[in-house]
């Protein structure tokens, strides 16, 4: 199978997880609660940029960038989640202009978006980390800013959804870094709660270490100012994790601490 073939096969599983997604307590946070506070710091005003959240799916946190004034444009590969994601915008009573793509193949025009955007699970599903940083520069204007809140490679590597054979051990089953190619993966159910899924389970994914993820970014000519590494996330991987003052999940105090989650800024010279 090719990549293109994969990244079809992607499309129609987003497709089938996203009546899940919608119905999901997961789901029906405020769009505020997927932002870390230092993610703001890192960005600053948005309101009146122009910015452009790749990989979106539902909106709902991209939701949040509009409600705080910026001009936003959002891309995804599933018709089915921007179908949902224009109707939770006009729920929040903001304008968000949704495009259906692949990432690789969205025409939008150079120099044209201030904040570049992209978020929780979604290099993953990209192959090719150096051609996207390409793209992203080259729509970003002069001082623009890509702006990457990721789950940790590390995260991936023990897993990023339960199993229940599995130990509540922290233990390395997957690569954290890249190199062996896609990765089949094939599940009934999506990472939300709700039912099992009603059509396409396959899924493909690629490992991206996060050497591999700064080196892309920086090749491409994007000067990076800031990784943070963060032990908290926005749901608890672990039965034992415990709620923080913001509602976000650790480890507890007792326990290593271990990146869970990173942001990295880059910037347009």
């Amino acid at each position: 199978m090719d990549v293109g073939q994969m990244m079809r096969a992607n499309e129609q599983n987003w497709d089938t997880r996203t009546p899940v997604h919608v119905a999901s307590a997961f789901y029906a946070q405020d769009p505020s609660y997927w932002f870390s506070p230092y993610e703001w710091d890192d960005l600053g005003d948005v309101d009146g940029r122009s910015l452009l959240h790749l990989q979106c799916h539902i909106g709902a946190d991209t939701v949040e960038f509009a409600r705080r004034g910026a001009h936003v444009t959002g891309v995804d590969i599933s018709a089915s989640s921007l179908e949902q994601a224009r109707r939770i915008a006009s729920g929040h009573g903001v304008d968000i202009s949704y495009v259906h793509a692949n990432v690789y193949d969205v025409e939008l025009p150079s120099s044209s978006f201030d904040i570049v955007y992209t978020a929780k699970g979604s290099l993953c599903y990209l192959p090719d980390l150096p051609r996207w940083a390409s793209l992203i520069q080259s729509w970003l204007k002069p001082g623009g800013v890509l702006y990457v809140a990721e789950f940790h490679p590390l995260l991936n590597a023990f897993g990023p959804a339960p199993k229940p054979d599995q130990s509540e051990e922290l233990l390395v089953r997957h690569d954290y870094l890249e190199g062996r190619g896609a990765q089949r993966k094939d599940s009934g159910h999506t990472y939300t709660d709700g039912p099992a899924l009603s059509g396409a389970t396959v899924s493909y994914e690629w490992a991206h270490g996060l050497g591999e993820v700064i080196t892309a970014v920086a090749s491409a000519g994007l000067r990076v100012t800031t990784v943070r590494e963060s032990s908290e996330l926005p749901w608890p991987r672990w039965s034992r994790m415990v709620r923080n003052e913001r509602g976000w999940w650790e480890l507890p105090a007792d326990e290593p601490r271990v990146p869970l989650f990173y942001a990295l800024r880059a910037v347009k010279d």
